[in-house]
């Protein structure tokens, strides 16, 4: 079991939870995810919260591959009203910014944002680990390989499951010695990585099991799912479900997905074997 402090309210994962996705962005990978009107991403977050989730993550820039960042100011646009209106009608829920910009972070968590999410494990933005220590606010620690502009560029490991864990060693502590008290692991599937070294990651996630932190499973609809079935994230729950059933039984904690009802009821038949 874990027990994180957000912002004084707690967070308790005794079995695994859903995040699901809210993209506030005109070009993320996903059209379903992509919501850009306050009374649709209402609408869009109480039918997750409903379905079962308990943390809403809100981006304002795609990190898809080889996308371009849209900068500072138009991030923070975008996200932090988004997250007022949600703290408001839904108090009770958890918010999370994904972001790799400490400005953007700051301003979320201001607005009413719990929890950082950063896909670059604080590498992208010097200031990221002092001003999420600032915040007080857990933080979700992605590994990835280069950035969102290069990642997919031959990315190449000697051995990839050592590498991430290698790197989570190496950040655990830079948080530490930030003074961030609650981390969240997350292998970054699809940052970085082929297709061939996601299924390796998948295959030895409980190996992340040993650093003591929540696990989070990203693979909602990515390419590592549609290309390998030769169809579209559009038409890739199925594939999704099967890998996120595969994430749980290798002791996953959180699924970041899309689809929060099927996320769910994969937690829930998993959850029947223990």
């Amino acid at each position: 079991m874990f027990t994180l402090n957000c912002k004084g309210k707690l967070l308790v994962i005794d079995k695994p939870i859903v995040m699901g996705i809210i993209n506030v962005t005109p070009d993320s990978f996903y059209a379903e995810s992509r919501q850009q009107v306050i009374h649709a991403i209402l609408q869009k977050a109480e039918q997750m919260l409903t379905e079962g989730a308990t943390i809403l993550d809100i981006g304002g820039q795609t990190t898809k591959p080889g996308s371009v960042a849209v900068g500072i100011a138009e991030e923070t646009k975008r996200v932090v009203p988004v997250i007022a209106a949600l703290a408001k009608a839904f108090p009770n829920s958890f918010i999370s910014i994904d972001t790799y910009n400490a400005a953007v972070a700051k301003a979320a968590v201001e607005a009413g944002a719990h929890i950082v999410n950063d896909v670059s494990g604080g590498m992208m933005d010097e200031a990221m680990l002092a001003t999420v220590a600032s915040l007080k606010a857990p933080y979700i620690c992605m590994h990835m390989q280069g950035t969102p502009q290069t990642m997919q560029q031959n990315p190449t490991y000697q051995h990839i499951t050592k590498e991430v864990l290698d790197f989570f060693i190496a950040r655990t502590e830079a948080c530490r010695l930030a003074g961030i008290h609650d981390v969240i692991l997350d292998v970054g599937f699809g940052f970085g990585k082929t297709i061939t070294h996601n299924f390796e990651l998948l295959k030895q996630m409980a190996a992340f099991k040993m650093l003591g932190k929540p696990i989070l499973a990203g693979l909602s609809r990515k390419s590592t799912i549609y290309k390998t079935l030769g169809t579209t994230a559009d038409n890739a729950l199925n594939g999704t479900t099967v890998l996120n059933t595969i994430a749980l039984l290798n002791g996953a904690n959180i699924l970041r997905v899309h689809d929060v009802k099927e996320a769910i009821e994969a937690i829930t038949l998993v959850g029947k074997m223990e």
